[in-house]
């Protein structure tokens, strides 16, 4: 008899009643946010809860939520995009209980999520927030193929520009601009009068040499800065004399010409000016270098 008493006891405390799981560790978050990824497989992701406790799910879609043993559950309340709950009050700490939402079938591929409902003993989870990316497979197939066909445009753009940068020097360039014509550039030089060698406002010019091609017209001028500060040239106009001003006249120059030094300072327009015009170049400072008398070849 004892023997046989303590085999059923044995017995008893191998087969008896179940014992509950241990507590999963399942983080307790507050708020948790789930974000669904097509990419992703089928996980059932892990929201803790606990008796007594209300966990509300809120969807950014309208969706239909089954609880697996819902009459079980203390309190369900549901809406169009989410369901609030308060789980089992017998539900033991470990035990999982299924969430299931499923879409509607103009929804994406993944048309449904599972949820593992982890009873707690300590914190639960007051408010799970799921979102969900909106664009199908073939949405997102379509999207990178449209983004590879784009990038392999761009880099096609790349190397042209790349081409036309390497071939944009001397000669070459100017014919594949089509500003070089069969008769070459033209030009014509130009040297200040005895009138014009004293420096006005501390600048004058030795030299003057004006170009004209298919395109644009330029100038090269060797300007002397016969002042105590530097002078950078800021902007430049050419003038007719009737006060007819040629439009888009770009300096070239951005360094500036120390005291008692001569630097080149280069400038070219688009147009053909005819005729005599006045070169007028100013600089930050305010002082100017007016050239009456210019002519273009």
């Amino acid at each position: 008899m004892p023997t046989t008493a303590s085999a059923s006891l044995v017995a008893l405390l191998l087969h008896g009643s179940p014992v509950s799981a241990p507590p999963a560790a399942t983080p307790c978050e507050d708020i948790q946010r789930i974000e669904l990824s097509l990419s992703l497989g089928e996980v059932a992701h892990e929201v803790c809860v606990r008796p007594g406790i209300l966990t509300g799910f809120t969807f950014d879609a309208p969706v239909v939520v089954e609880l697996q043993d819902e009459v079980r559950f203390a309190e369900v309340m549901r809406g169009r995009s989410g369901i609030s709950f308060v789980p089992p009050p017998d539900m033991a700490p470990g035990e999982r209980l299924r969430l299931t939402a499923r879409w509607g079938g103009d929804g994406p591929s993944r048309q449904s999520v599972t949820f593992s409902l982890v009873a707690h003993s300590g914190r639960a989870t007051h408010q799970v927030e799921v979102f969900r990316d909106q664009r199908s497979r073939e949405a997102l197939l379509q999207e990178n193929a449209q983004e590879r066909a784009a990038n392999q445009q761009l880099r096609e753009q790349v190397q042209h520009l790349q081409v036309q940068l390497a071939q944009s020097g001397g000669l070459t360039g100017l014919l594949l601009s089509g500003a070089l014509g069969h008769r070459g550039i033209p030009t014509r030089q130009l040297r200040p009068g005895l009138d014009e060698q004293d420096p006005v406002e501390g600048l004058s010019f030795s030299l003057l040499v004006t170009y004209r091609s298919l395109l644009t017209v330029a100038a090269e001028v060797w300007v002397l800065n016969s002042g105590s500060e530097p002078w950078i040239p800021e902007g430049a106009s050419l003038v007719s004399p009737t006060g007819d001003a040629l439009e888009g006249v770009r300096v070239g120059q951005g360094e500036p010409i120390p005291p008692q030094q001569r630097q080149r300072v280069l400038l070219e327009a688009p147009g053909a000016p005819s005729g005599e015009v006045t070169l007028r170049l100013w600089g930050a400072d305010g002082r100017t270098l007016t050239i009456p008398k210019v002519t273009f070849p």
